[in-house]
C-alpha cells in the first residue's frame, strides 16, 4: 500500500472523529421498527409522508420488512402496523389503494409467520413489543376481508405487557431501561406519572417513546422539550427516525477505542477525552441521554481513556458483577460475552498501565478470561445478544483473550482464528448472511491483532479482505446491531474499517531488513 494510501487513512481517521464532535447526538441509521411507530403514534410530526414512504419502499418481495432468521418479525409487525393506521385515519396525500396493498402483503407474511414455530433472537423488549403489536394490528384486521386475527408466537402472552401497563399507569417508579420501549404502554404511556423528558427532551432515547409519552399534548415546558428534540431527529433522515438517539459515549468510547487498539494515527480533541472521563459516574456511564448506565458502554469509555493515555480506575464496573462474570445492567435477563470481554478489556489495559493495581483485578481478569472460554462454541465462533454477526462477538472476545488471557487463553483464540480462516467467502469477504465490510474488518483484525498475524494462512486471507474492502468503498453498512430492531451505528462501522485498513497496511508493508513489520 502507497504513502498516499496510508495519509488517506489517516485523513479518514481524523475526518471520523471530528464528525462525532459536529454530531454529538450520534450518528446512526433509520429503523423501520421505530419509524413504523411515529406514523402511528405521530401522524402530526413534520415529514410524516416520508415516513409512509420510506415504509413502502423498504418493503421486501415477499412481504415482509427486515433481516432473516427472525428478525424481520418486529420491523414487519411496525410497519404494517403503521400503515393500517394511516389507513384507518384516512391520511390526506397517501394512495389508500396502495396503502392497502403493502399492508395486506404485511398482513399475510406475518399470518404464515405465526402459524408456525418461530424462533426469534434476543432482542430489547421483544417480549413485550410483540404481544403490543400483534393486539394493534388486531384491532385493524376486523376491517380487512378475509384476514382473522393474528396469534402470538409460542411462549408469549400480554399478561407481562398488561402488568408494565398497570405499573406505568399508577406512576410507580419503574426501571430506566424500561423507557426505551415506552410507547409498549399505548395510551397508558401519554403523560404517565412520574415520567419526563430528559434535558435534551427524550424519553429514553427513543424517538417512539417519546412520541408515545407526548403524543399532540402541547402543554408545558417538557411537551415543548419533547417535541422539538422529535423534530431535530426527523430532520437526520428527511422524516424516517433511528431506533436509539442519543448514543453520544457509546459511539464514542467504541470508535476511540477501534482506532487506538489498531494504532491508527489520529489527534482526538482533549475536551471529546474530557466529556468521555466526566461521563464514568460511580454507577457507570450510559450510552447516551435518557439511557441507564451500562457495562458495555462504561468499560468501553474506560478502555478508549486508558488507550488515550489517561487510564481511570475500572472501580464503578463492579455495580455490574454477577458472580464471575458482569452484567449488561444490574438485573439483566441473559447474559453478553461481548460486554465481558470489554470489562477484560477494561481490567486489563488497567492494570497493564497501572501494575500496582493487579491485585485488585487479577482475580477478576482470571474468571473473565475463563468465563469467556467456557463460552466459545465448538466451530470456534461467539455469539452474542448485542449484535446479529458471530464476527463481532469473536473478534471482541479473541482480542481480550489474546491481550489479556494468558496463555489459557490461546488454545482458544487460536481455535477462533481457524474459525475465521474457514469461513472466508469467495469473493474475500466475511458475513452471516452475506460479504459486509464491517464483518470483513472483524474477521481482519481477529486475524491482524492476535498472536498467529504472521501466519502466511492468516496474511494470504487479509489480502483478499483488503481488496473487498476496496471493492466495498462507499456502500452501505446494513443493519447489523441489536437494538429493539437491527441498525448499524454508521461512525463505529467506518471506525472498525479504517482500522482494518490500517492494520492490512502495515502487515503487508515490508520493513526495510525484509522482516515481518
Amino acid at each position: 500500500m502507497t504513502t498516499a494510501m496510508t495519509s488517506g487513512i489517516a485523513a479518514a481517521a481524523g475526518e471520523l472523529v471530528t464528525s462525532l464532535m459536529l454530531r454529538p447526538w450520534g450518528q446512526v441509521s433509520a429503523s423501520i421498527y421505530e419509524t413504523g411507530r411515529l406514523v402511528s403514534l405521530a401522524p402530526w410530526l413534520t415529514g410524516h409522508q416520508a415516513r409512509i414512504s420510506y415504509l413502502i419502499g423498504t418493503q421486501r418481495e415477499d412481504g415482509a420488512w427486515g433481516a432473516p432468521d427472525g428478525y424481520g418479525l418486529v420491523p414487519t409487525l411496525s410497519a404494517t402496523e403503521g400503515l393500517l393506521s394511516a389507513l384507518s385515519r384516512a391520511d390526506s396525500g397517501a394512495d389508500r389503494g396502495y396503502l392497502t396493498h403493502t399492508a395486506e402483503r404485511g398482513v399475510r407474511v406475518l399470518a404464515t409467520w405465526l402459524g408456525q414455530r418461530l424462533t426469534l433472537p434476543d432482542m430489547p423488549a421483544i417480549e413485550h413489543i410483540v404481544p403490543s403489536l400483534v393486539a394493534l394490528i388486531n384491532r385493524h384486521v376486523t376491517h380487512l376481508t378475509g384476514h382473522p386475527p393474528l396469534p402470538l408466537p409460542e411462549g408469549m402472552s400480554e399478561d407481562t405487557l398488561r402488568l408494565v401497563r398497570s405499573w406505568i399507569k399508577s406512576g410507580m417508579e419503574i426501571p430506566e431501561k424500561l423507557l426505551h420501549a415506552l410507547e409498549i404502554a399505548g395510551e397508558e404511556a401519554s403523560g404517565a406519572p412520574g415520567i419526563r423528558p430528559s434535558p435534551i427532551g427524550t424519553i429514553g432515547a427513543s424517538p417512539a417513546a417519546t412520541a408515545a409519552w407526548l403524543r399532540e399534548r402541547s402543554d408545558g415546558d417538557a411537551s415543548e422539550a419533547a417535541r422539538g428534540h422529535l423534530e431535530a431527529i426527523v430532520r437526520l433522515h428527511g422524516g424516517p427516525v433511528p431506533v436509539g438517539l442519543p448514543i453520544t459515549m457509546f459511539e464514542r468510547g467504541w470508535v476511540l477505542s477501534w482506532l487506538g487498539r489498531a494504532g491508527v494515527p489520529v489527534d482526538v480533541p482533549p475536551e471529546m477525552a474530557a466529556d468521555l472521563r466526566a461521563a464514568i459516574g460511580p454507577l457507570g456511564t450510559p450510552a447516551g441521554s435518557g439511557l441507564p448506565a451500562d457495562a458495555d458502554t462504561t468499560s468501553v469509555a474506560l478502555y478508549a481513556l486508558a488507550l488515550l493515555g489517561v487510564p481511570c480506575e475500572p472501580d464503578s464496573l463492579w455495580h455490574f458483577r454477577s458472580g464471575v462474570h458482569f452484567s449488561t445492567w444490574p438485573g439483566e435477563q441473559g447474559v453478553s460475552v461481548s460486554v465481558n470481554a470489554h470489562v477484560l478489556d477494561a481490567f486489563g489495559e488497567y492494570v497493564a498501565r497501572k501494575p500496582a493495581a493487579a491485585p485488585s483485578y487479577g482475580e477478576a481478569i482470571r474468571d473473565l478470561a475463563a468465563w469467556i472460554q467456557e463460552r466459545q462454541r465448538p466451530d470456534g465462533s461467539w455469539t452474542d445478544r448485542w449484535h446479529a454477526s458471530p464476527y463481532y462477538a469473536t473478534v471482541s472476545c479473541a482480542l481480550a483473550l489474546d491481550a489479556f488471557g494468558g496463555e489459557p487463553s490461546a488454545a482458544s483464540v487460536r481455535t477462533a482464528v481457524e474459525w475465521v480462516l474457514g469461513t472466508q467467502r469467495p469473493d474475500g469477504s466475511w458475513g452471516r448472511w452475506e460479504g459486509t465490510a464491517e464483518e470483513t474488518a472483524y474477521a481482519m483484525q481477529t486475524l491482524l491483532m492476535t498472536r498467529s498475524r504472521w501466519e502466511p494462512r492468516c496474511t494470504e486471507a487479509v489480502g483478499r479482505g483488503q481488496a473487498y474492502l476496496a471493492r466495498s468503498a462507499g456502500k452501505e453498512h446494513p443493519p447489523l446491531w441489536h437494538d429493539k430492531d437491527l441498525y448499524t451505528p454508521l461512525a463505529v462501522t467506518r471506525a472498525v474499517v479504517i482500522a482494518a485498513q490500517h492494520l492490512a497496511e502495515r502487515a503487508c508493508r515490508p520493513s526495510p531488513d525484509g522482516a515481518s513489520p
